[in-house]
């Protein structure tokens, strides 16, 4: 395995990490935030859920300039 190839891997592995937390944790974080406004829940919520996209979105552009 190379070492770009294990970089890679590594990366993936963290932000599927971190992303799965986020969303195991995702009903608690918005109920909390909802309790005080509901509008501010549901956007917490989106913004959580369509930032896992956006990471990977992100890293597909940086390696297509490498």
């Amino acid at each position: 395995m190379s070492p770009e190839t294990r970089s890679q891997a590594i990366a993936a592995a963290v932000i599927l990490i971190g992303a799965g937390l986020v969303i195991y944790f995702l009903p608690a974080i918005v109920l909390g935030i909802g309790e005080f406004s509901p509008a501010l829940g549901f956007i917490v919520g989106a913004a959580l859920l369509l930032g896992f996209f956006a990471i990977f979105w992100l890293r597909a552009r940086y390696q297509r300039r490498k």
